[in-house]
């Protein structure tokens, strides 16, 4: 049996804006500003990786807006 370790792609906006020197704490996400706040893009691995993500979010006292999957 063979594993698929292709991640998936994600936008993870988040109320606030986050300096982009902090994008080696989201791993292999780019750091964006928007008008709303931040958004996070990039390929996370699984779905433990996509939990580590959002508990160094919650740990940072920032506001999750929403999680998208990209086709």
């Amino acid at each position: 049996m063979t594993e698929d370790r292709t991640g998936k792609q994600v936008k993870i906006h988040i109320r606030g804006h986050i300096d982009k020197e902090w994008a080696d704490w989201f791993e292999n996400l780019e750091v964006h500003s928007t008008e709303e706040g931040t958004l996070l893009q990039g390929e996370v691995l699984d779905q433990s990786a996509l939990y580590g993500i959002l508990a160094k979010l919650r740990d940072l006292g920032l506001e999750l807006l929403s999680v998208e999957q990209i086709d």
